[in-house]
């Protein structure tokens, strides 16, 4: 069996692959006049082979293609063709050579996409943390699709578990999220155990829908999902990340209920907790003399938070504590005999109400301040 050269354009394939399949031919025919099987430095200089072509950014379609064409090209015909178990050698020759050229290709593509995932993790690390040269930043942002002159906000999913890339639930949010939306610049990553989308700041719809998503493939693993504030600039993706990141922190802090969470709707606690000294003030001189109580303060500051949260309707409070009214009332009477404000006054209700935001801020009487 004498091989062509295999540098020539065989039928069906693209002459450039000439260069993957140097020796393919020789060893093909010295298989057919030996009966041997390929050895390993064979194989190895096929899966070398592999390798160069997934990174000349060839297909494997066509290059399997090609070393089929080649084989056939090479094949003895007429009064050379050869017997059945030759065949059979030769067919297996090919098979191994054909396999070790994919392996390496496979092996090559692998490395491939782990250093881009390391580049990627890289740029997420210093979008998300603003460690980098903002220049530079925003020449990498454009490969991810991120315009970092524009104005950008974070959402942010939690749950008990931890979301990873490779991940069903990530991969199901991912799906269905570019399913809608295509490439509207959007940006959906892991970091911390937590599901990260980064959008322009005017699409509040995209973040909506990646919370709706999250929710819909962890619901069962307590998921929460916060938004923050559309900030500009590089500099805005940190700052909108920080906003939900502290919105997830504080609904676990004041166990805020619901799956959605808008640093928007929570501006009064960070603004509360700027002035420690008078929260602490204020959370004494209001709160403090529920300590008098039997059991201590937690029951009634306990019931005051339920009071509140419920609209100040004494029914709907009750219902919320597994509480009679009755029980409720006279904890509320108890309440205004302890401390001279009654919850029921819109006067004192602001007062009160404050203190008791304060308190939950400060995690009091649990916790001494």
């Amino acid at each position: 069996m004498t091989g062509p050269d295999i540098s020539e354009k065989h039928p069906g394939t693209d002459g450039t692959y000439g260069a993957y399949l140097e020796g393919y031919a020789h060893l093909l025919a010295d298989v057919l006049a030996t009966g041997r099987r390929p050895t390993r430095p064979e194989l190895d200089a096929r899966r070398a082979f592999g390798e160069q072509a997934a990174e000349d950014g060839h297909s494997l379609r066509s290059l399997v293609a090609a070393h089929l064409a080649a084989a056939r090209t090479a094949w003895p015909t007429g009064a050379a063709a050869v017997s059945g178990s030759a065949a059979g050698t030769v067919l297996t020759a090919v098979e191994l050579a054909v396999d070790a050229f994919a392996e390496g290709y496979e092996r090559a593509q692998r490395m491939a996409v782990r250093q881009e995932e390391a580049v990627r993790r890289e740029f997420i690390d210093d979008l998300l943390y603003g460690g980098s040269d903002l220049g530079r930043l925003a020449e990498r942002a454009e490969r991810f699709g991120l315009r970092l002159s524009r104005t950008h906000a974070v959402a942010v999913a939690q749950c008990a578990g931890a979301y990873d890339e490779g991940a069903a639930a990530t991969r199901t949010v991912e799906l269905a999220l570019f399913s809608r939306f295509g490439n509207r610049s959007i940006l959906l990553t892991t970091k911390d155990g937590r599901l990260i989308c980064i959008a322009p700041g005017d699409q509040d719809d995209v973040l909506t829908y990646f919370a709706k998503q999250a929710y819909a493939a962890t619901a069962d693993d307590g998921v929460q999902v916060a938004i923050g504030r559309p900030h500009p600039g590089s500099g805005g993706i940190v700052h909108s990340y920080e906003e939900a990141l502290n919105a997830l922190e504080l609904a676990a802090r004041m166990d805020l209920e619901g799956p959605l969470l808008r640093a928007a709707d929570l501006l009064v606690y960070p603004v509360l907790t700027r002035d420690r000294e008078a929260l602490v003030d204020l959370v004494h001189s209001a709160l403090g003399p529920l300590q008098q109580a039997r059991g201590g303060a937690q029951p009634l500051v306990s019931t005051l938070s339920h009071y509140f949260d419920a609209g100040c309707v004494a029914a709907e409070a009750a219902r919320r504590m597994s509480l009679s009214v009755r029980a409720l009332t006279y904890r509320l009477e108890r309440i205004r005999q302890l401390t001279g404000a009654n919850p029921a006054d819109p006067g004192h209700r602001y007062t009160l109400q404050t203190a008791v935001i304060g308190a939950r801020l400060l995690n009091w009487p649990a916790q001494e301040i």
